[in-house]
C-alpha cells in the first residue's frame, strides 16, 4: 500500500512529521546532567548561607509556624501573657514616678553603680522585665515541641539583648560618665577601634607591632621534637624534666576545632608540663590546618591518621606495651569511637582513656543543639562544598552567638563606647587561633554524632564493623566543667550509661576551657571526684551531686595520682624520637602545622 502513489504524499509528510518530532526531543548530550541540578541548588543555598550567616532560614520558619499556630489556639496562654505585661507595665509606671525599682536577677551588664540611680534603674529594669517576657511568651505553649521552644527562646533572647539600654551610648551611665570626665575622648578611641577592627577584618589593615601572646615564644612553649609526620598530624614528644619516668607514655588528642596547644598555653598552666613534671612522657598530636585539597578527609580518616598513626608512633618510641590516651572535646569524642574500636579487636594497647570535656551522646548537648538539625547541616554541607571546608569565621560566629552577651556586646561597649581595648590572655589568644574544618569530616560528625546520635545507639562503623562504647576495655577517668555550654556536664555524664568499664569522673568548676585549664594554685578552683565499678548501679547525675562534696584545688593533681596507679615503675626516659625512619626527632615542638595560618 505504501507504493501506492496516492499515498506517496501522505508517507512523505509522516516522514517529514517524524524528522521534525525528533528534531524537537532533545539530543541525551542537550539534557543537563542529574548532579548539575543538584549543583545548582548546592550554589544557591551556598549563598542563602552567605546571607544568613551559616544559618538556615527555614529552621526558624518551621519552629515560628508551630509556635504561633499552638499559641493561636492557647487562649489561657494568651490571657497570661496579658496579663503580665499589664503588671510589668505598672511596675515600671510606678518606677518611673519614684517608686522603689523591684529587684530584679543579678546581671554583670548593670552591676556598677551608675545603674543604680535614676533613670537607668528603670531602662534596666524594663529591659530585664522585658526579656522574660518573651521568655515566657516562648515558652511553655501546649503542644509546641520542645526544640522549637528552646529555639525561639534563645532567639528572642538574642533579639531582646540587641535593645540593652546598655549597648547605647546616650542610655548607658558608664559611658555617660566617661563621656564627661575624658571629654569625649573615649568615643575618639572608640571610632578608631571600630575602623581598626573594620580594616583588619577586610584585610585592608593588618595588625602592627608584636602581638602580647604567641606560638613558639610564649605559648606551647613545653620543650620536645615533632617525632612523626602525615598529611593530617605531627606528633611532637615532650622533652623529660625528671631523671625516671614511668613506662607507659600519655598521648594527649586534642581538637581540631582550633589549635592543639590548649593543654600547653604558658608555663604556668600547662598540663604537658604538670604531667612531665609527674614523671610521664607525654605526646601531643598537633593537627593540619586543613585546606580545599582536604575536602575529602573523613572521620575515618582522623582516626587512622591521628590516633591510630599517634599510638603506633608513641608505643615504638618508647617501647612500651600500653600508653594513657587523653582526648579533649572533638579529640575526646574520637579517642572514644578509636577506644571502641581497639576494643571489639582486642587491642590492649590503652593502659587508660581519659575523656575531657567530651561527649559521646549527642541527644543533651547544650545550646548548640538548636543549630544542629537536618535543614541546618544540609545547608552547612551546601556552603563548604563551594570551598571544601568550613571556615573559622563561620565556626567563630556560631559560638559567638551562644554566648553574645560576653563575646559580642560587651566587648563592643568596652572598645567602642568606653574606647578601651581589652587586656589580652593566653586562652584568649588560643581561642582566636581557630582552624578549618575538612567538608566531608565536618559532615560526617554533624550527621553521624550531633545530628542521628550513631555512637550510642549502635550505628556507627569502623570499617565494616559496628562498634559501641561498651567495647572499651580500659578504665576510664572524665571530667566534666560546671558552666559548660559546648559539652554540658550531664551530657559529658552521661558515659556512665554506656561505658562497661569502671568510671572515675571529676566535676570541676569553670567552663568548657577554663574549667580544663585549672592548674595547681588557680585561686577559687574547686572539683568534686567520684570512682564507679563497673558492676556499680547506675547513678543520675543529681544523685551523684549530692553524694560528692566539693573539694577545694586543682583536679590535675588526683588526676596524676589516678594515671601513677595504673602505671610500672619508674625507669630511664626514653629517647626524643627513634634512632631513624619514620619516628626519628624533625624539628623542634611546636612544630609546622601548629603555624598554618
Amino acid at each position: 500500500m505504501l507504493n501506492d502513489p496516492k499515498l506517496i504524499p501522505f508517507a512523505a509528510k509522516g516522514r517529514n512529521v517524524q524528522a521534525k518530532a525528533k528534531s524537537i526531543v532533545p539530543k541525551p548530550h542537550d539534557i543537563p546532567p542529574e548532579d548539575a541540578y543538584e549543583k545548582l541548588d548546592r550554589i544557591a543555598h551556598a549563598s542563602v548561607a552567605t546571607a544568613t550567616s551559616g544559618l538556615a532560614p527555614s529552621v526558624l520558619a518551621e519552629a515560628w509556624m508551630d509556635w504561633a499556630v499552638h499559641l493561636a489556639v492557647s487562649p489561657g496562654k494568651q490571657m497570661h501573657l496579658a496579663e503580665q505585661a499589664i503588671r510589668n507595665s505598672r511596675a515600671i509606671w510606678a518606677a518611673c514616678l519614684g517608686h522603689a525599682v523591684p529587684e530584679t536577677p543579678d546581671d554583670r551588664r548593670f552591676a556598677s553603680e551608675g545603674w543604680q540611680k535614676y533613670p537607668f534603674n528603670v531602662w534596666a529594669h524594663a529591659h530585664q522585665t522585658g526579656w522574660q517576657w518573651w521568655q515566657d511568651a516562648m515558652t511553655n505553649v501546649h503542644g509546641v515541641a520542645p526544640a522549637h521552644e528552646d529555639l525561639l527562646a534563645f532567639t528572642a533572647g538574642l533579639v531582646i539583648d540587641t535593645t540593652a539600654p546598655s549597648n547605647f551610648a546616650l542610655t548607658n551611665p558608664d559611658v555617660i560618665s566617661a563621656t564627661f570626665s575624658e571629654k569625649g575622648e573615649n568615643l575618639i578611641c572608640g571610632a578608631k577601634n571600630l575602623f581598626d577592627d573594620i580594616a583588619r577584618k577586610t584585610g585592608i589593615a593588618h595588625p602592627s607591632g608584636p602581638h602580647p601572646f604567641e606560638v613558639g615564644r610564649n605559648l606551647a612553649t613545653s620543650p620536645g621534637k615533632v617525632v612523626f609526620r602525615n598529611k593530617l598530624i605531627e606528633l611532637i614528644q615532650y622533652a623529660p624534666t625528671t631523671a625516671r619516668v614511668r613506662p607507659e607514655p600519655i598521648l594527649i588528642v586534642p581538637a581540631w576545632i582550633m589549635k592543639y596547644y590548649i593543654l600547653d598555653l604558658s608555663a604556668h598552666n600547662s598540663l604537658v608540663a604538670f604531667l612531665v613534671a609527674q614523671g610521664f612522657t607525654v605526646f601531643m598530636i598537633s593537627w593540619k590546618n586543613p585546606e580545599a585539597s582536604d575536602r575529602n578527609l573523613s572521620m575515618e580518616d582522623y582516626r587512622e591518621l591521628g590516633v591510630m598513626a599517634a599510638i603506633d608512633a608513641a608505643l615504638s618510641i618508647t617501647q612500651a606495651a600500653q600508653l594513657h590516651a587523653v582526648g579533649y572535646c572533638l579529640g575526646g569524642t574520637l579517642l572514644s569511637i578509636a577506644a571502641a574500636a581497639m576494643g571489639a579487636k582486642n587491642d590492649d594497647r590503652l593502659a587508660s582513656a581519659t575523656f575531657l570535656a567530651a561527649q559521646v551522646d549527642f541527644t543533651e548537648a547544650g545550646p548548640l543543639r538548636l543549630f544542629i538539625n537536618d535543614s541546618q547541616v544540609t545547608l552547612i554541607e551546601d556552603m563548604m562544598a563551594q570551598e571544601g571546608f568550613l571556615s573559622t569565621d563561620q565556626m567563630a560566629g556560631t559560638f559567638a552567638l551562644l554566648r553574645a552577651r560576653d563575646l559580642i556586646w560587651a566587648p563592643a561597649i568596652r572598645d567602642y563606647l568606653l574606647g578601651h581595648r581589652g587586656t589580652s590572655s593566653d586562652l584568649m589568644a588560643w581561642n582566636a587561633d581557630a582552624t578549618r574544618m575538612p567538608a566531608k569530616m565536618h559532615s560526617e560528625y554533624l550527621r553521624k554524632l550531633f545530628l542521628n546520635n550513631d555512637l550510642t545507639e549502635g550505628r556507627y562503623h569502623v570499617g565494616k564493623d559496628a562498634i559501641a562504647i561498651a567495647d572499651i576495655r580500659a578504665p576510664i577517668f572524665a571530667v566534666g566543667t560546671e558552666d559548660d555550654h559546648v559539652a554540658p556536664w550531664q551530657s559529658v555524664y552521661k558515659l556512665h550509661l554506656f561505658a562497661d568499664t569502671g568510671v572515675t569522673f571529676v566535676l570541676t568548676n569553670g567552663g568548657h576551657n577554663a574549667g580544663i585549664v585549672s592548674e595547681p594554685g588557680h585561686p577559687g578552683r574547686h572539683f568534686r571526684i567520684g570512682r564507679t565499678p563497673a558492676n556499680a548501679a547506675y547513678r543520675d547525675p543529681d544523685d551523684w551531686l549530692a553524694l560528692h562534696a566539693p573539694k577545694d584545688g586543682s583536679w590535675w593533681t588526683p588526676f596524676a595520682d589516678w594515671l601513677a596507679e595504673r602505671s610500672g615503675k619508674p625507669q630511664a626516659p626514653p629517647p626524643l624520637g627513634a634512632h631513624s625512619g619514620a619516628c626519628k626527632a624533625m624539628c623542634a615542638a611546636p612544630g609546622t602545622y601548629v603555624m598554618q595560618p
